[in-house]
Order: structure tokens, then sequence, then C-alpha cells
């Protein structure tokens, strides 16, 4: 592979390109080259929330997913601006460390966008928006929208993230959907997590309305029973188009897993933090009959052990093992998830005119081929070397010894 200023000019054998370009050889032999992972969905500002239960002392497993979720308010509540700043820098290079070059991030702050404007990561800023009140909430959207650092933000494109079903009104919901419209913006929403948030849609009763709503106050908001699921809220609120990221997804009917189908929206699972949350896990076998696209996050390590996606592929592989083969995995974290991104045009695989994201695994030797099967990510066996392009202009040639 030949690479200059960040691009891959050309692929081949290695005598046709020694040939053809008097440069510098890179080898390593025995070793696999692939496209850097794309993570669909994470938190990065949440990486040192692990810390911050410790710091202030709170339970380290929550009983259940609104306990979680009011942990998560009250911690958020006492973290300072310069902490969360931290916290994303050092998200941003444990995916790098672990060979994740692109993600599709969930941002609350705009005062964080530096953090990914000095990165060599690149992907979706999803900027976070929650609420019922209409004016505070069409305010923010304003705020959003006219946000130029978010727009020009590195190797970041913006996106909108109204939070969830139960967390934003319908109409706020809707206003979000046709400002996405309108700018040309993709969207990602948090969609049937839990039973908690079904049984809230469905019925506005449970622990987020005895719980949650009093907590953030919000006990106004609480609507009659609506009789019906999440999912078809989003859509009644305009929410599912094919730019939607629907993340996690585990809490859905078959006629929820159509609608998502008709809309061609693409699904996000984490299986690791619904592990960890203990809400189930999403019905891969039902999406993938059906033809909805699937892809891999690992949420965030309020949820999670890592943000590795190697860890997320080999849990994934596990937990559905009679479902996904590697192959099908390996295309969720690759070019899978770059489509689903939009980013599919500069990432997501090794072609010529792309982003020379990439990463070189593993000790292999001629037997051992299977790549997601056989490679420890941990220490130097998985890295990303796109910071090369920091380091020299001049083309440099690649050769991966037995393994094209």
């Amino acid at each position: 592979m030949l690479v200059r200023d960040g691009r891959i000019m050309a692929l081949g054998e290695l005598g046709r390109l020694r040939r053809d370009y008097n440069v510098p050889i890179i080898d390593y032999p025995g070793r696999a080259i692939l496209p850097g992972f794309v993570n669909a969905h994470t938190h990065l500002e949440l990486t040192h929330f692990p810390s911050w239960r410790l710091a202030f002392r709170m339970e380290d497993r929550p009983r259940d997913f609104v306990d979680w979720l009011v942990q998560l308010v009250k911690i958020m509540r006492l973290v300072k601006q310069e902490a969360l700043f931290a916290s994303t820098c050092d998200g941003i290079r444990l995916c790098l460390e672990s060979g994740t070059t692109s993600v599709g991030e969930i941002v609350t702050s705009r005062n964080l966008t530096e953090a990914y404007e000095t990165s060599s990561l690149s992907g979706i800023l999803f900027v976070e928006l929650l609420g019922h009140d209409l004016t505070s909430f069409s305010d923010s959207l304003e705020e959003v929208l006219n946000n130029a650092r978010i727009s020009a933000c590195g190797a970041f494109k913006p996106g909108l993230s109204p939070h969830s079903a139960y967390t934003v009104s319908e109409e706020n919901m809707r206003l979000a959907a046709n400002a996405a419209c309108e700018a040309g913006l993709p969207i990602c929403v948090h969609c049937a997590e839990s039973r908690e948030e079904t049984d809230f849609i469905f019925a506005s009763e449970g622990k987020l309305a005895n719980t949650l709503y009093p907590l953030v106050g919000w006990e106004r908001y609480l609507k009659s029973s609506r009789g019906f699921s999440p999912v078809e809220l989003l859509d009644r609120a305009s929410l599912l188009t094919p730019g939607t990221l629907a993340v996690h997804c585990v809490q859905i009917s078959p006629s929820d897993a159509e609608l998502l189908r008709d809309r061609r929206v693409t699904v996000a699972i984490c299986p690791r933090s619904n592990n960890f949350l203990g809400i189930g896990k999403a019905p891969v076998a039902l999406l993938k009959k059906l033809g909805v696209p699937m892809v891999l996050g690992t949420d965030s390590m309020a949820s999670n052990d890592s943000l590795s996606l190697w860890d997320e592929i080999r849990f994934t592989l596990r937990t559905f093992k009679n479902e996904l083969s590697s192959a099908e995995v390996f295309r969720m974290v690759t070019l899978g998830g770059a489509e689903a991104l939009g980013l599919n045009a500069a990432q997501g695989s090794l072609e010529e005119g792309k982003r020379a994201d990439f990463q070189i695994v593993g000790f292999f030797d001629e037997e051992n081929r299977d790549v997601l099967e056989q490679v420890d990510a941990t220490g130097n066996r998985g890295r990303s070397v796109r910071c090369w392009k920091k380091v020299r202009s001049e083309p440099q040639a690649i050769n991966l010894l037995g393994c094209f």
C-alpha cells in the first residue's frame, strides 16, 4: 500500500510498487493490515466515569437501568468542564490506540470541540439535545445549527442527537427532525434501550415516571397513556429516516423491526453496554432476517469496560455465535460503520483515494488467517498508524508479506 499525505495512493504487489515508486519501505511480515475501525456509537466525554463514580462515592453497579440513569445525572451535575475535557481527550486516545479511527460521537458540550479538532480521530459529532420545554429546546437547537465550530471541527462532520423518546417531547423531536432535514444533517437517537423505556412510552408509568422525572423536574410533562412503542413514537415525530442511526433497539417487537426496515434506518447495537446494564440483547436474528443494517458501538465507559472495538467484536461473536459470522461483524466495524455515518466515500475500507486510516495487527504465520479470532489487540498488537502522515509527507510503500 502506497500512502501519501494521509491518502492511499496505490495498492498492489510489492514488486510493482517498488518499480513504480522510489520510496522507503516499511515492512511488517507476518502481520495483517486492516481498515481503521468505525465505532458507531460513543460518548467519549464519559471515559473517566468509573473514576468519578469512586470520587463521588456512588455505588459500583446500580440495581437497574433507571438507577443507573439517576446515578449518571447526579455525577454529571458534579463534574467540572475541565474534567470533561480531559476525559474526552483520554477517550480519543484510547480509541486510536485500539485501532478505531472514526466514531459516531455524542457530544453534550460545545466547549469540548477543541479536543476533536486537534485529534487524529474523525467521524460525526452528534450534538445531544434533550428536554420538554419548547422555548429552551428551540434556543438550544438554533445555537447548534448556528455553531460554526461544530460544523468545521477538524475531520468531523456535524449531526443531531435528540436523545430519546423519554427525554425529548414529541413536539421537540419533530423540531429536531425538521431541522436535520433542512440542514442535511444525520440523526442519532437512543431507541428502545430498556424495558423501563418501553413501559414508560406505552403507559407513562414506572420508574422513569416515578424516579427520573421528579429528579430532573419534568413531572408536569408526564403524558397520559399512549399505547404504542418508542419506535412508533419516533416515527410519529419523523425521526426515522434513511439518515437515522437508532442505537440499542433491544426492546423492539417484530412490527417495530419492520418499521425500522421500511424507514431504512440503521441500528447500532452495543452488546457489552446492554449486558452491563442487564437490559437484554438486541434481536439480531430478527433484524438480520428483515435486512435492517446493523453496526457496532461500544457506548461509553459509564456502561462498559473499554472503548476497544476488538473487545466488542469478541463479545459480539460469543453472544451472537449463531446469528453473526466473523465476516459480518468485521463489516459492521469497517465499511458498514462508515456507511451508517455517511463516511464510506473516504473511509471504512482500504481503497485507492480513501483516507489512510488503517491498523497493523497480529503476529501470524501462514496457517493463521482468521484475524478476528486470533488477534489480541492489547499492547502493541493492534495500533493505528495514521499518525505517519504527520511525520513525513513523501509517499511510503507498506508491504505486508503473505497477507494479500
